[in-house]
């Protein structure tokens, strides 16, 4: 993982706007906003979430930040961009890291930094972030988190009336395929159809049970195939 601080050359107190965590398997961005950080110098994009009181950035939204401030996938004469910046293909990443994630239409740019340099509050949301996720009946979710709790949610309320999701709730198989997404940052069914750590962690109604105990109960109900096929063969034989 990379982490970068984003920091606007024009603010005389240095202090970062946003952080920049990259995940080089996923090819993966996810932005993380401060607690205190200020609508008026966070960058426009992300300045829409935080007014709704969003710290944690999706990584469709996060993509969509990085994707403005690189050359564009369908530049012309793209091919030769690339060769004169001795990249053999498009990388987002590394597009991004030749100008410190500069560009004409603002004073942001990134400057790397360690895990131990991010403020205190993200020890915090670190263990706010998912575990693991179980599809209910009824569009029902149990949604596991790093620091014991374990909430059940109702995809209709925590949709709301986002319409993107109307798939996922009419059709079954759709909502058994949820995920977690990278290094736990919410819940996913594809790459732009989310739900961020915070949001979850938020709502929904506690359920007193640990991943230990679920763990537990799984191991003592579900038989393996070996116990399933002694099953099978037992029955076949009254």
């Amino acid at each position: 993982m990379k982490i970068f601080a984003v920091r606007d050359e024009d603010n005389t107190t240095n202090k970062a706007v946003a952080y920049l965590f990259y995940y080089e398997k996923e090819k993966r961005f996810y932005i993380e906003l401060p607690e205190e950080a200020d609508p008026w110098e966070t960058p426009l994009i992300l300045s829409s979430f935080l007014k709704k009181g969003q710290k944690t950035i999706s990584a469709y939204w996060s993509r969509i930040w990085v994707q403005q401030r690189i050359v564009p996938s369908d530049r012309q004469n793209l091919g030769m961009i690339l060769r004169d910046n001795g990249l053999d293909f498009y990388d987002e990443y590394k597009l991004l890291t030749m100008t410190n994630g500069r560009c004409s239409q603002d004073s942001y740019y990134l400057e790397p930094i360690s895990e131990k340099d991010l403020p205190k509050e993200f020890v915090k949301r670190n263990q706010q972030k998912v575990e693991d996720v179980i599809p209910l009946p009824e569009n029902q979710l149990l949604v596991f988190f790093r620091d014991g709790c374990v909430k059940k949610h109702d995809l209709v309320q925590l949709a709301g009336t986002d319409k993107r999701f109307a798939p996922v709730l009419r059709n079954e198989n759709t909502f058994r395929a949820v995920n977690v997404e990278t290094d736990g940052y919410g819940i996913c069914w594809g790459e732009n159809l989310c739900i961020e750590c915070g949001k979850l962690y938020a709502a929904g109604k506690k359920v007193p049970l640990s991943m230990e105990e679920f763990k537990c109960f799984v191991r003592e109900r579900v038989v393996d195939s070996a116990e399933a096929a002694e099953e099978l063969h037992v029955l076949n034989r009254m």
